[in-house]
């Protein structure tokens, strides 16, 4: 479960078992926990136990390293 990014106490990931799963990347923090669909666009998935300031907290940390979390992806699973 490679961490990818850690911001404010969130933090990015992604499960080695994910490769059959279009690029999309998980974020934890405290009780939350969440899923957000990369491509084609930034899309949720889930974000269960998060506030909604938190919610945009994610989205908005996200929308920054996009670019950077999609190359990660890729990266490690050689898409």
């Amino acid at each position: 479960m490679p961490t990818v990014l850690r911001v404010d106490g969130y933090r990015f990931f992604f499960y080695a078992s994910d490769s059959e799963e279009p690029c999309h990347i998980h974020v934890s923090k405290a009780e939350g926990i969440g899923k957000v669909w990369l491509e084609p666009k930034i899309q949720v998935q889930y974000l269960d136990y998060f506030t909604d300031r938190e919610k945009r907290k994610v989205l908005e940390i996200i929308d920054a390293n996009v670019v950077l979390l999609k190359e990660k992806w890729h990266e490690f699973f050689n898409k």
